[in-house]
């Protein structure tokens, strides 16, 4: 006699059977890593002993070519924080694709490659068993351009140098000049930002003798500001531009370094225009 159920109890033995077989796959993964585990303490073992090393590269081989036919191989790579930084880039420096046994991907070697990209401040590289691959980015940001001798560079904020061939993205950024400005740069912006919309103006920040700093305004005004407390010369500028437009003007200089005074240097007027010459009357005697 067949026994048999309704359709409850058929839809219960399916269940039941889905049960099953996720128990048998968490049981055959645990001994997979267990199998993994101990082949891993017997590399360790062989490697202190006076084996050769092409024994040593063997058994290691045998042991991630085990680890790969129990499923342990990439099926999913995840990368959080990549704004800027190419993705076939990140992947070759994680030496993986789809396939590859996870077990043979290097998290230190790929984190070394990651952060020898130009873009990548730092890199976390995890192993999430059996199949994920997760990295996380901290991408460097730029700041300014740098000019130096005769040559520009894009920095960031710490004043490192991101090496990019072609600085034409960056043409709004605001460029700073000097051997030592790098370094001042993100203390200097910081300051200007408390005036956006006068910031917003600023096209180049030259900074004098290791001290203090000159601002190019609208490419034609040169703004001095002094070594100690330029940040209230800076907001004193912004009210005097509100209350006066004392930047719209025909000014090419304000000197700002003294603390009790503002000194203005405007463009010298043109010469007046000769008038027409006369010529000397010709005197003659009548014939």
């Amino acid at each position: 006699m067949r026994l048999g159920g309704g359709p409850a109890a058929q839809k219960g033995a399916r269940q039941s059977q889905r049960r099953l077989l996720r128990g048998f796959r968490r049981a055959g993964f645990g001994l997979a890593l267990l199998l993994i585990a101990l082949g891993s303490f017997a590399f360790v073992g062989l490697t202190r002993q006076p084996l050769s090393q092409n024994a040593v590269g063997d058994a290691f081989d045998r042991l991630i070519a085990v680890s790969a036919g129990l499923g342990l191989v990439v099926t999913d790579i995840r990368v959080e924080g990549r704004e800027t930084t190419d993705a076939a880039t990140i992947m070759r420096a994680l030496a993986a694709e789809r396939g590859t046994p996870i077990l043979a991907v290097s998290p230190s070697r790929a984190k070394q490659q990651l952060e020898a990209l130009p873009w990548v401040r730092s890199a976390t590289i995890e192993r999430r068993l059996p199949n994920t691959l997760f990295v996380r980015l901290v991408e460097r940001r730029p700041l300014a351009v740098w000019q130096h001798g005769n040559k520009q560079e894009l920095i960031d904020r710490d004043g490192e140098i991101i090496a990019v061939n072609d600085l034409s993205p960056f043409a709004k950024l605001p460029t700073v000049v000097g051997d030592d400005a790098a370094g001042h740069a993100a203390k200097l912006l910081d300051m200007l930002a408390t005036d956006r919309e006068l910031a917003a103006r600023v096209n180049a920040a030259v900074r004098v003798d290791g001290r203090r700093w000159n601002l190019r305004i609208d490419n034609t005004i040169d703004v001095l500001l002094p070594q100690q407390q330029p940040s209230e010369a800076w907001t004193r500028l912004g009210q005097l531009e509100r209350s006066s437009q004392l930047l719209k003007r025909d000014v090419q200089i304000v000197d700002m370094r003294l603390p009790d005074r503002l000194v203005l240097r405007v463009h010298a007027p043109p010469p007046p225009e000769a008038g027409p010459s006369k010529k000397p009357r010709a005197s003659g005697k009548n014939a």
